[in-house]
Formats: structure tokens, C-alpha cells, sequence
């Protein structure tokens, strides 16, 4: 089925057609780097990485862009409060930013681009807008006229007489509309700022995304991407002065946003002080976690944040590992089955057949679940679901092999390599949840050959029924953080 997706502005899911077949394009609102980043930073970063990753997998070539804010209010404040120039501040935390979600494995933009060096692009929307009189100068300050787009309010479902009573702004005589935002802004004292044919200033807030986005994606791109949070005003905003300026809407096909991070109830940022360092958080939890917490929620729900729900995800993400790498050691066990070659293609009986066409069954049903979920609005959370009860799967399919004989079991490696391959491609390329280094937990080629062969040391001592031994070299192996796990087809261990 076509890939559905919830539209903000039509406020329900619509098939998604890209502009330009096999291709899409997205523009993602970037951060204000101005402080360190937090989690509420790389919710919509993991969640966008996903989405992006799963539209490669479907095949299609994607164009990302996501954007640095580096000339704010927030960042002027912050140059002001410290002294240092606005643009080294804004591209420490930009880089820092870059660096947390390379560990977090979030794959690149294909662009980021600055509003410091996007000034040009900036200044001739304006222009444009002047010219075709949706702006006008005041002072050496641009206002949008909001009055001369009359479906200002379609993207947040409010109207413009609504907004206007609800809202308290202190009033701005030179204004033509209390809602009139400036597109750009006239210089003040201490602030960073261009030349322009208004003279020197710098742009507003909202017109710094629109003039970014038709530059690098043109009109009537795919997707636009943000927090809930950004829907009113800024992208109400965009879309407004976007569809001015270009006259042939839509700006962007289909409005994506997501839900927001939450502690006790309130937006984690900045302003309130209520967050930890990214940094800092990477320091206690491996990448996986992180990923597992934001992607086993659907993105359009607000996510609670507490250490309790990033230990649950803890134990989650391990159990998922822990399920990978099982059903590797069970590979591989199976694959050192040595079987008469008169016997290796025996036919299977019915018993084996049942049980292999069961997990068979499975290995396609985890597959088409977990597409079909983010083929559905991108559910990451159902697709995690899908995983799991492919994990359940396994562990009632290995629970079955003490039935078969060896030709059986050595006959039923090829879907247990295609279970892997479910694992390995689903839950690790495209959630970015299954890593292998992450499985061997940094285990060295060395460590593995000498733990291996303490195995088979105690292998040798149980069946010369030298328990003493065999318990004594399973007992010191979970001191040192080593677990055996016996099965039927052999021990496996994990640390």
C-alpha cells in the first residue's frame, strides 16, 4: 500500500506522492544553538532519522535539510551576557550538537544551512515580498502584511479574528495589523547585522526557514518537518509569507510534526532550566537506549521523561539485543552441525515441517507488520512491536528443535539467517536499534576465541562427568561478567 502519512494541514492521513517521483524532499526546523543540547533536541532528530532511513529503504532518494538558527535573540543574549561574538557561540553548539547526533547514530542532513550565510537568499524574498506588496518598510524594519493573505490560519485551524482578540501584544503603532510580524528586523546596538536596501539589520525569525527552503528545495517540496510547538506562529508564518512570495502553493505538500518532550507535563528546554546534557546522558546510556525511548512512542504523542521510563527503554533495547544475539550463537551452532552427506537432504517429517513452516510464517509476518507500521503514519513504536514477536518466535522455534534430528535442524539455517536479516535490516538499518559492536559489548576477536574455548574446556569436563570442573569454569566466567546460557544445541554466552 502507499505510504500514509498525517497531514497538519488538511488534519488527516493522506497518501504520500512526492513531487518528483522516486525522490523526496523534506526540510526539517533545525535548532538554536545557543546552549548545550538536550533531549528535546534529538527527539525530532531520531524520529526524522528513522522516517528518512525508512524512505531509503522503500527505495526512494532522499534530500534532507535542516537548519541552524545561529542569529537569535536567544544567541545575541546569551554573546551579550558573556562577551563573546554571537557566531563563535552559535558554531561551538552547533558542532557540539552535530557530534551528539553522530553518536546517537543519526545520519546527516545533506545541508545545513546558516542563516549567517544565507543573508542574500534572505534579502531577496523580502524584496519579492515588498515588490508584490505583501510587506512594507517601516523604519528600516519589514513587516508581513497578514491582511493580504487571506487564508492566514489554515495551517494552525485558527482565524485570524481569533487570533487577533486572544492574543496580547503590546501595541505597535507603525504597524498596519497587530499580527504583522517582521520579516526584517533594523539594527540595534551590540547586534550582529547586514547591509540592506533598508539598511543595516538582520532578518526575523520566520523568514529565515522559507527563504532556506525554496533555495535548497524549491517550491512545493515533500515534507516539512518540526515540533508541535512550531505550528503557530512560525509556521503558520512560513506558510503565509512562502505562498506570497511564490504564488503557487502549496510551500510544503505535507506538514509533519511531532509530539513534544515532556517533564512533568512541561516542554523540556532551555528557558526552564529542566534538561540534561545530551553529553551527559550519552555518558549513562548507550545510543540504542536513547533511540529505543524516542521510536517506541509514535511521534505524534507527547513523550514523558523520567530516568524510570529511560530504564524500561534500557531494558527493552537489551532485551531486543539480547533476542539478535541469541539467535546469532544459534546460527551459528547450527551451522557446525556435522551431517552424513547421505542424510544431509533427507526429506523433512512432519513434525519438523510444522515447526519450521511456523517460524517461517513468523520471519514473513515480523517483515510485512513492520513495513505495513511505517508504511501507517511511520508507527516506529508497532514496527518495535513487530520485532519483538519475531524474537517470541525464535524462542519457541529453538524450544522445538530438540525434536529434529540434525539433517533437520542443519535444513532450517536458511530462515534462521533470513530472521537475522530481518533484524539486522528493519530493526538496525532502518531504526538505527540494533548495532553490531553493540552485541559484542566491545568485545575483541581475542576475547571471543579465549571465552570460546573455556566453553569447550567445560564441554569436555561435563562429559567426562567433572562437574567440579565444568561448574568451577561456568562460576569464575560470571565473575568476570560472563554468562553461559546451555541449550540443546550448545552453550552460548553473552557479557
Amino acid at each position: 500500500m502507499p505510504i500514509q502519512i498525517y497531514n497538519t494541514l488538511s488534519r488527516k492521513k493522506e497518501p504520500f506522492i512526492p513531487r518528483d517521483p522516486g525522490c523526496v524532499s523534506i526540510y526539517v526546523c533545525g535548532i538554536t544553538p545557543y546552549d548545550d543540547s538536550h533531549l528535546g533536541h534529538a527527539v525530532p532528530s531520531i524520529i526524522w532519522d528513522a522516517i528518512r532511513r525508512f524512505l531509503e529503504f522503500r527505495g526512494y532518494q532522499v534530500q534532507l535539510v535542516q537548519n541552524f538558527t545561529d542569529v537569535d535573540d536567544k544567541v545575541i543574549a546569551r554573546a551579550q551576557k558573556t562577551g563573546e561574538e554571537v557566531l563563535v557561540i552559535s558554531h561551538r553548539y552547533a558542532q557540539e550538537y552535530l557530534e551528539a547526533m553522530d553518536a546517537l547514530g543519526v545520519k546527516r542532513a545533506h545541508v545545513y544551512p546558516r542563516v549567517s550565510q544565507e543573508i542574500p537568499a534572505i534579502i531577496e524574498m523580502v524584496e519579492g515580498l515588498i515588490e508584490k506588496n505583501h510587506a512594507y518598510v517601516v523604519d528600516g524594519d519589514v513587516y508581513f502584511d497578514i491582511t493580504t493573505f487571506p487564508e492566514y490560519g489554515k495551517l494552525s485551524g485558527q482565524r485570524l479574528d481569533e487570533l487577533e482578540s486572544g492574543t496580547r501584544l503590546a501595541v505597535d503603532e507603525r504597524k498596519r495589523h497587530a499580527m504583522d510580524f517582521a520579516v526584517w528586523k533594523s539594527a540595534k546596538p551590540g547586534e550582529p547585522a547586514w547591509d540592506s536596501p533598508w539598511g543595516k539589520g538582520r532578518p526575523g525569525w520566520h523568514i529565515e526557514c522559507s527563504a532556506m527552503a525554496l533555495k535548497y528545495l524549491g517550491n512545493q517540496f515533500d515534507l516539512h518537518g518540526g515540533g508541535v510547538d512550531l505550528v503557530f506562529p512560525h509556521h503558520e508564518n512560513e506558510v503565509a509569507q512562502s505562498e506570497a512570495y511564490t504564488g503557487t502553493p502549496p510551500f510544503a505538500r505535507c506538514w509533519v510534526h511531532n509530539g513534544l518532550l515532556q517533564v512533568k507535563d512541561e516542554k523540556m528546554s532551555k528557558s526552564l532550566g529542566n534538561f540534561t546534557p545530551l553529553t551527559e546522558l550519552l555518558e549513562r546510556y548507550p545510543a540504542g537506549v536513547i533511540r529505543f525511548y524516542v521510536l517506541s512512542s509514535h511521534y505524534r504523542s507527547p513523550l514523558q521523561y523520567s530516568e524510570e521510563k529511560l530504564q524500561e527503554a534500557s531494558r527493552g533495547w537489551e532485551r531486543l539485543l539480547t533476542a539478535v544475539d541469541n539467535l546469532s550463537h544459534l546460527i551459528d551452532s547450527v551451522a557446525k552441525i556435522e551431517v552424513p552427506t547421505d542424510v544431509r537432504d533427507e526429506p523433512l517429517n512432519g513434525k519438523a515441517v510444522q515447526i519450521i513452516g511456523e517460524l517461517t510464517e513468523a520471519v514473513a509476518a515480523a517483515r510485512t507488520k513492520f513495513i505495513n507500521a511505517m508504511e501507517d503514519d511511520f508507527n516506529t513504536a508497532s514496527a518495535i512491536a513487530a520485532l519483538f514477536e519475531l524474537a517470541r518466535s525464535i524462542n519457541t522455534f529453538e524450544g522445538q528443535m530438540v525434536e529434529m534430528t540434525d539433517s533437520e535442524r542443519r535444513q532450517s539455517l536458511e530462515i534462521l539467517q533470513e530472521a537475522e536479516d530481518v533484524f539486522e535490516q528493519l530493526g538496525g538499518d532502518v531504526l538505527g536499534l540494533i548495532d553490531r559492536k553493540a552485541l559484542i559489548s566491545g568485545s575483541d576477536e581475542l576475547v571471543d576465541e579465549l571465552i570460546e574455548l573455556l566453553i569447550n574446556v567445560r564441554q569436555r569436563a561435563r562429559e567426562q562427568k567433572d562437574w567440579a570442573t565444568a561448574d568451577l569454569i561456568r562460576d569464575e566466567l560470571s565473575r568476570l561478567g560472563v554468562k553461559l546460557e546451555d541449550s540443546p544445541l550448545g552453550t552460548r554466552w553473552k557479557l
